[in-house]
C-alpha cells in the first residue's frame, strides 16, 4: 500500500469520499444531508463578508466567517451568522456550531446566543486556544 499526501482532494476523490460516507451511514440507519453552504456579503458588488460551512446529521457547523477589514465593526458578521439560521430554520436541524480561536473574538458568538461547550488549550500559545460552541434549536 502506498500513502500520498494531498492538497486538494479534487471533485472526483470528494464525490467518491461523500458517497462512501452516505452509504456507510445509510447502512447504520442513519441519514447524512450532507450539504456545503458559502454566503457572500456584498456592498455595491464588492465581497465585503463570507461565511461557509456544511450541514449534515441534522446539524450545521460553520467553518469559517470573515468580514474583510475596513467592514467590521458594521454588524455584517451578526448578518451572515443570523442568515445561515434563517436558511436553516427552513430545514431540520436540531443545532449550528462553531469553533473558533481565542484571539478571533469568540464573545461574538456569545452574543450571537452560542453556548461554550468547552475550551481545548494550546499550551504553547493561549491565543490559540479553541473555543467549542454550540445554539441548539
Amino acid at each position: 500500500m502506498k500513502i500520498e499526501y494531498t492538497e486538494e482532494l479534487g471533485k472526483e476523490l470528494g464525490n467518491k469520499l461523500g458517497a462512501e460516507f452516505t452509504k456507510y451511514a445509510k447502512e447504520k440507519g442513519i441519514t447524512t444531508n450532507y450539504k456545503e453552504f458559502s454566503f457572500v456579503a456584498k456592498e455595491d458588488e464588492e465581497v465585503v463578508g463570507i461565511i461557509s460551512g456544511n450541514s449534515y446529521y441534522g446539524a450545521v457547523h460553520i467553518q469559517e466567517l470573515i468580514v474583510f477589514e475596513g467592514y467590521r465593526g458594521k454588524h455584517i458578521g451578526r448578518q451572515l451568522v443570523e442568515k445561515v439560521e434563517d436558511y436553516y430554520n427552513e430545514c431540520e436541524f436540531r443545532s449550528i456550531s462553531v469553533t473558533t480561536h481565542k484571539f478571533l473574538a469568540p464573545n461574538f458568538y456569545e452574543k450571537l446566543g452560542f453556548q461554550l461547550e468547552f475550551i481545548r488549550k494550546n499550551k504553547e500559545n493561549s491565543k490559540l486556544d479553541r473555543y467549542f460552541f454550540v445554539k441548539y434549536r
